[in-house]
């Protein structure tokens, strides 16, 4: 997939930006989508970085909430919760994991990579934290089903490093037998019209179109 020049230009700069907002802490970047009598639905949690938690928008318009949207109004037994944290790396995720495991997920969509491909984190290392968080939901919860979405990155890496991550989250799916989205911004990424100016992260009718991507996944797991 060709990225447009000013998504290549712009991603160091955002990811920058994105790494201050980790101060913030995971528990208030948090959002649950409120829906009736909670408490008796199960859990879907989405567990990725500002991808997942709609950075630049409101977080009902993010994908996570659209999900919801969707669940609701064909009042599905579900609820949504988003544990999208900005500037969030494999290693950083695997380490906050705990604290969104005292609830048993019924399924668990894990976006993270994405922040490592762009800092030239090696692959072996980002294999080894997704790796380490599809292990331990599992080892937690045996019957939580795992979707993994698959990201790519543009060549500032080189050739060989951006091969190398497109073929990661195919790798890790069947090593860990877990579902995959191919590539969570497919028909988004490197379209001006469907990101914020910052070049990366979509804008409201960017996220209307991820939804469409991960629902089809979604859908015949529910």
């Amino acid at each position: 997939m060709n990225y447009k020049n000013f998504f290549l230009s712009t991603l160091i700069l955002v990811v920058c930006f994105s790494c201050s907002k980790k101060s913030e802490k995971a528990e208030n970047l948090t959002t649950e989508i409120q829906t009736q009598d909670t408490e008796q639905k199960k859990l879907i949690l989405f567990f990725g970085n500002s991808l997942s938690a709609g950075y630049g928008i409101d977080a009902e318009d993010a994908f996570p909430g659209l999900v919801a949207q969707r669940i609701d109004s064909l009042e599905l037994d579900y609820r949504v919760v988003n544990g999208g944290l900005s500037g969030e790396t494999t290693a950083s995720g695997l380490s906050r994991l705990d604290w969104f495991l005292e609830e048993e997920p019924a399924i668990f969509v894990l976006e993270l990579g994405g922040n490592d491909g762009l800092r030239g984190i090696p692959i072996s290392e980002t294999k080894k934290n997704l790796k380490g968080i599809i292990q331990a939901v599992r080892s937690k919860y045996p019957e939580t089903t795992i979707l993994l979405a698959g990201m790519q990155i543009p060549p500032n890496m080189g050739p060989e490093y951006t091969r190398e991550f497109r073929e990661l989250y195919p790798s890790v799916a069947e090593e860990e037998n877990v579902a995959l989205i191919p590539f969570l911004l497919e028909g988004v990424a490197g379209n001006p019209d469907l990101n914020l100016p910052d070049g990366i992260h979509p804008t409201e009718e960017g996220h209307l179109i991820v939804f469409e991507t991960i629902w089809g996944y979604l859908e015949g797991l529910l």
